[in-house]
């Protein structure tokens, strides 16, 4: 299968903290891909190097088959149109109203006029179960699963060939958070997009996953198929995903 996005010796450090340590992983086309791991591994890291908000310091990052490291701004942005993206926090303005934030990108980043990007936005906000007054609201009046609906609605605004999710079901209860994975799930088949994902919920990657991927220490330390992810063989794999205290991951824990 062909590879959407492919990333071969992907290394970034802050000082003298190394975050990613030549990793390598490769998206195929139409799969969704969870990159799952303990806070702090770098797993955010690994989205923004890929969408280009933070510039790793050595190896690359093709899209369709295009070196993007280093890409020059207006090329960049070609690359950029290809990416929807839902924020962990949701990221909505609180000065516009829900639709001019699903619309944003198609306003700003499109030039597409505001009647015809409200008309877009709407159609994008009944696809996620809320209705066309939803729109006129301010994020503040919504409860923070409809926040998150709004958040993925403004991800698939221009229908993108890739898909990023950030902790998708983060601050949600399971019932809202299953509600987002079906609809992470409906949106991403409905596009035929691409989907790379991170999280730390299991319930979400066992729903919305492909294939997993997870990362420690820097590099990807195993992949698979996610009904093999219970038979893994790795010890590393096998204490995150059942959540226990005792295993080979260490976590600092300061004493009070």
């Amino acid at each position: 299968m062909t590879a959407k996005i492919q990333i071969q010796g992907l290394s970034k450090s802050f000082g003298r903290k190394v975050v990613l340590d030549r990793l390598d992983l490769e998206v195929r086309a139409g799969e969704s891909l969870v990159v799952i791991g303990g806070s702090g591994v770098g797993k955010s890291v690994l989205i923004k190097c890929v969408l280009g908000l933070l510039e790793p310091d050595s190896g690359s990052v093709r899209i369709d088959g295009v070196e993007v490291v280093g890409l020059p701004a207006a090329e960049r942005e070609k690359i950029n149109r290809k990416f929807g993206m839902l924020f962990q926090g949701g990221a909505l303005f609180d000065s516009l109203r829900v639709w001019e934030n699903v619309a944003f990108g198609l306003i700003a980043g499109r030039g597409l006029d505001r009647a015809e990007a409200k008309r877009v936005a709407i159609g994008k906000l009944v696809q996620v179960g809320l209705g066309a007054e939803v729109g006129e609201l301010y994020p503040a009046e919504l409860s923070g699963g409809m926040q998150k609906r709004v958040g993925l609605a403004r991800a698939i605004a221009a229908e993108p060939e890739i898909i990023f999710f950030d902790e998708p079901t983060t601050g949600l209860d399971p019932i809202m958070g299953d509600v987002i994975n079906n609809l992470i799930i409906k949106c991403v088949r409905d596009l035929g997009a691409t989907a790379l994902s991170i999280t730390h919920d299991m319930a979400s990657v066992r729903k919305i996953a492909d294939r997993v991927a997870m990362l420690y220490h820097g590099k990807i330390i195993w992949i698979g198929e996610t009904a093999t992810i219970d038979r893994s063989d790795n010890a590393f794999v096998d204490q995150f995903i059942h959540g226990r205290a005792e295993g080979p991951i260490h976590m600092e824990v300061r004493a009070g």
